[in-house]
């Protein structure tokens, strides 16, 4: 059978159903098919809004998915029964319970084998935690979900990949997190996962700086003398490629990272920030570490455009893609076993 990727709707006030109707349109249903988790009456709502509106059917259990090829149809596996009001742009704790169900169930498809990837649509972290849920993204809800304790978000496009030391974390506390056992473990999951997952043999990473100028020799900070040179040669004693610590505007900014496999950059916005400069809307969130295969978009929920049918699903569509190329080589592996 033909992998099964799993997308969980994401916030229903947002532009996540959007996005998963129009990239619909545009997926070669001759390779996988995709089922959606959340609740069909949300589809309808935003279908209504399309020149060309996707045929639309609700399934209770997995055992009613048919083969999407052979309708053209988007299947809705329903994972919530509370009412849904749908009010486009407004962040609300019904909306953020919704997408964190949607989300749940996706994951308990794919790890019982009955999908073998998943694409998130965006959640609001507002909304979720008014809704009770106190973890800070989808990235640390997948984790506990899966109970992996260590987990890395990797954003990806066709020519940069760029890694994260931290996450969602205020900048604040980022230099008290920034520590060598912490970042050797990042360093090992980002080459595990480049060789296994990116099928590079030798790949070669980019380490940004903390400080502005990478500290500028201890002038600005004093983290990249102390913590991160010793890092990189612990990484070279196990055999990981890794070089640095770079200042981060002049890496972007001469586009040395086009001489590099992958970076990590040392929090959140330091990777970010470049990352969606230079992917014009196309980049993919990949989860490395999680026994499952996980991808999204690169940008959020889009509550200043939800609800107005402007919004571009190309970034969600190179999601799907990234996921199918994914499921498709661990299907074709299992059955080489």
């Amino acid at each position: 059978m033909k992998p099964v990727i799993a997308i969980s709707m994401g916030d229903y006030n947002g532009i996540g159903p959007e996005v998963i109707l129009k990239a619909f349109q545009r997926i070669d249903l001759t390779q996988t098919t995709p089922v959606v988790t959340g609740a069909i009456e949300v589809f309808e709502r935003y279908n209504s809004q399309l020149v060309a509106p996707v045929p639309l059917k609700e399934i209770r259990g997995m055992e009613e998915l048919q083969s999407s090829e052979e309708e053209e149809t988007l299947q809705i596996l329903r994972s919530l029964d509370s009412p849904i009001d749908i009010k486009p742009s407004v962040i609300s704790g019904d909306a953020g319970e919704a997408a964190m169900k949607a989300v749940g169930r996706a994951v308990d498809l794919c790890l019982d084998g009955q999908a073998q990837a998943m694409v998130t649509a965006p959640i609001s972290k507002e909304a979720i935690q008014m809704a009770g849920h106190e973890v800070p993204g989808h990235t640390e809800f997948l984790a506990s979900r899966t109970g992996t304790d260590h987990v890395q978000m990797i954003l990806v496009n066709r020519q940069l990949r760029v890694a994260l030391a931290t996450i969602h974390e205020p900048l604040k506390r980022v230099s008290s997190l920034i520590t060598e056992s912490l970042l050797i473990r990042q360093l090992q999951l980002l080459d595990s996962c480049l060789k296994s997952v990116f099928l590079i043999s030798e790949p070669v990473i980019a380490v940004l700086g903390l400080n502005p100028h990478a500290g500028d020799g201890g002038v600005l900070g004093d983290e990249e003398q102390t913590i991160l040179k010793p890092v990189l040669e612990r990484a070279s004693e196990k055999n990981i490629r890794a070089e640095g610590p770079f200042p981060a505007d002049g890496f972007f900014g001469n586009r040395s990272w086009q001489q590099f496999d992958a970076v990590l950059a040392m929090y959140h916005d330091q990777g970010l920030i470049p990352f969606k400069t230079l992917s014009f809307g196309s980049g993919v969130n990949f989860t490395a570490g999680l026994p499952i295969i996980r991808t999204s978009p690169d940008h959020g929920t889009g509550f200043d455009i939800a609800g107005k049918g402007v919004a571009s699903e190309d970034s969600f569509l190179s999601a799907y893609d990234l996921a199918a190329e994914l499921a498709l080589r661990k299907v074709q592996k299992q059955k080489s076993e």
